[in-house]
């Protein structure tokens, strides 16, 4: 038997001691001794022998990298799409009601149908075969329906005032009231805070004989909102009503105290609370309205002399603290004829707009004048736009409650 041999050609391992390196190409032949290092030239296709102390492969110097070739002269670069226009990634939980099934995707834009004038006459002529769209005026109506229509926190107390009587506070109460009471789905009801006999309940047809001064002595009775519906009158519009006393023989008088009570129990079950103040400042019921009151609807005549009472009533509530509600508030000058004679209405409104949030000037319309109920119907439609601006400068101030 042969004696194993302890010996290991290189030829049988591709390892070197000492060096750590392993490489698959075969080391040539040295018959186990390993050769002088000796300035051979190394062919093509061979390996350099590995001499002890030195590196196996020399570092080489970098490749110098070869230029790409030209391109043709008519090889043009795809188009690419702009960054915004781009496809975003999508995942799996991205299509919703925000992604490919949103309605303005699959849902084709169709033009509303027109609500006046010759587009409103051809949509209906053709028998809804052609529709021109709707008007500039068209626009303009649904942007204040959208106004008049902001959304409401809580309970909004509106007081409308005036110094002077017979300027169409009561009216103005009854028609914004009204306005905001057909186009909302909230509660509004108008409370008549008059002490000398208001004609608030007169502008609607009455329903009850009720007065506030009934609902406070109950008071403690009314637990919903079907308790405190026997108490008020509603109109057409929706509009609610609470009356004051109309019985001459009663004397007291409504008090700071009894209006704190009455508007704490509405606020309960309505939206919107419009105050029909009387024509006095100084009356204990008028402190607790202004105190309570998030808004300022100021009501004045086209006439001089009703613009003065206007103003008093400005430097009055300024002199008294009330300067942040008169900023936050809206004047209303009424019953404005189409030839207004020598007052310069421009500016009027002006000197109201300096001191006041915003100034409407509502017409005058004969039905107003009758001074009996009032129905919006029956309200010349220039009227009705007027009235819908003023809901509208009045909501536009619902958002800073």
């Amino acid at each position: 038997m042969s004696e194993p041999n302890d010996e290991v050609s290189a030829d049988d391992v591709g390892e070197v001691p000492g060096d750590g390196r392993t490489d698959s190409h075969p080391f040539p032949s040295t018959h186990g001794q390993h050769a002088a290092p000796q300035a051979q030239p190394v062919g093509h296709n061979e390996v350099p022998p590995v001499v002890p102390g030195q590196q196996p492969y020399p570092p080489q110097p970098p490749r110098a990298q070869q230029p790409l070739p030209p391109l043709g002269p008519h090889y043009q670069m795809p188009p690419q799409p702009p960054p915004h226009q781009q496809r975003p990634r999508r995942g799996r939980h991205t299509a919703g009601p925000t992604g490919d099934l949103a309605s303005a995707q699959l849902i084709r834009p169709v033009k509303r149908r027109p609500q006046s004038g010759w587009r409103k006459a051809v949509y209906v002529a053709s028998g809804h075969l052609i529709n021109p769209g709707e008007s500039a005026e068209d626009r303009r109506q649904r942007d204040l329906v959208m106004r008049v229509n902001q959304p409401l926190r809580g309970c909004y107390k509106i007081a409308m005032l005036s110094l002077k009587g017979g300027v169409g506070k009561t009216t103005t109460t009854t028609t914004l009231g009204s306005t905001f009471a057909s186009l909302r789905g909230d509660r509004v009801v108008a409370v008549d805070a008059n002490p000398d006999r208001g004609t608030l309940s007169q502008k609607i047809p009455m329903e009850t004989t009720a007065t506030v001064r009934h609902l406070l002595r109950d008071a403690d009775r009314i637990t919903r909102y079907s308790d405190i519906r026997a108490y008020t009158s509603q109109g057409p519009s929706r509009l609610e009503i609470l009356a004051s006393e109309q019985d001459p023989a009663v004397s007291e008088a409504f008090s700071e105290h009894d209006y704190r009570r009455a508007v704490d129990l509405l606020e309960h079950f309505y939206n919107i609370v419009l105050t029909d103040c009387g024509t006095g400042l100084m009356h204990s019921a008028m402190k607790g309205v202004l105190e309570l009151a998030d808004q300022l609807v100021l009501v004045s005549s086209g006439s001089v002399d009703g613009a003065r009472s206007a103003s008093a009533t400005l430097d009055w509530l300024d002199a008294h603290g009330y300067g942040e509600l008169v900023k936050r508030s809206v004047a209303v000058i009424n019953s404005v004829r189409p030839r207004a004679g020598s007052v310069d209405l421009d500016k009027l409104e002006a000197h109201f707009a300096a001191r006041m949030r915003a100034v409407c000037q509502i017409p005058f319309d004969p039905h107003l004048e009758e001074g009996a109920e009032i129905e919006l119907d029956r309200l010349q439609e220039h009227t009705r736009t007027k009235l819908l601006e003023l809901g509208a400068a009045v909501a536009d101030g619902f958002s800073g409650q």
